[in-house]
């Protein structure tokens, strides 16, 4: 059930472990550039690589063939969805790859990536110009608390929310007594943010969570799908603030 929260609500130590939990690295890579920036990232050195913009389309790809098929990546442009797909022979040579890439917006970027052994690779990238715009408009469609309570529903329910970046965080839980705590998801748009957090009962007996233990300084909304856990049981979570003001209050 989605609670709507004073904008002072009290803050406890909960909120604390959880909301500074470290950044680490992601299992699918976010980048944030501006026209003509430059972005650096990996390739699968054996798999496919996929690029895809976050609220824009690719349209064309340019790059510099060495002329030798056995020694130069593939760069293939899926039109659909405007993604790019890249793949790396086993006889390529070099330590990295670059190219340039054209969105259907006009914009321009330089991609220059490490070549890794990983498995198949996402690298999503958003543009301030376009995402803090799209999300202003959708956050705009009501108050500022409605739109809170819209974030988590969205969150609950997985979807794409326009002008959103969504990173997805591999951190390692937290332990506040029996509660462990799990940051799973981070949702960030023009104004709100939203995080998507497990929590599972470690002790010997029942444990309930409130929403207003969950509830950080400036906290809009908080949800949790089941409040009373038996010991070994897990559920998850949903808390909405101000963007940029719940990593440090």
């Amino acid at each position: 059930m989605t609670l709507p929260l004073p904008k002072r609500a009290p803050m406890i130590a909960l909120a604390m472990s959880l909301l500074v939990l470290p950044g680490p690295a992601l299992a699918d890579q976010f980048k944030q550039s501006a026209d003509g920036g430059m972005i650096a990232c990996s390739v699968s050195a054996r798999e496919l690589t996929r690029f895809a913009l976050i609220g824009d389309q690719f349209a064309s790809v340019s790059k510099i063939s060495s002329g030798y098929p056995y020694n130069d990546f593939a760069v293939t442009h899926e039109p659909v969805r405007g993604d790019i797909y890249v793949s790396v022979p086993e006889t390529f040579a070099a330590a990295r790859i670059s190219f340039f890439a054209t969105s259907k917006a006009g914009y321009v970027y330089k991609f220059s990536c490490s070549i890794d052994k990983i498995e198949a690779a996402q690298v999503f990238v958003s543009n301030p110009a376009i995402s803090k715009g799209e999300a202003d408009r959708w956050e705009n469609q009501t108050t500022s608390e409605d739109a809170a309570v819209r974030l988590i529903q969205a969150m609950a329910g997985q979807q794409t929310i326009p002008g959103f970046e969504v990173s997805l965080p591999a951190a390692s839980p937290s332990r506040i007594g029996a509660l462990e705590v799990q940051l799973i998801a981070e949702y960030r748009g023009a104004a709100l943010a939203g995080k998507v957090v497990r929590l599972a009962n470690r002790g010997t007996k029942v444990l309930t969570v409130s929403e207003q233990d969950l509830a950080a300084g400036g906290a809009l909304a908080v949800a949790i799908v089941r409040a009373t856990l038996e010991p070994g049981a897990a559920t998850t979570a949903y808390l909405v603030g101000a963007n940029g003001e719940q990593s440090h209050d």
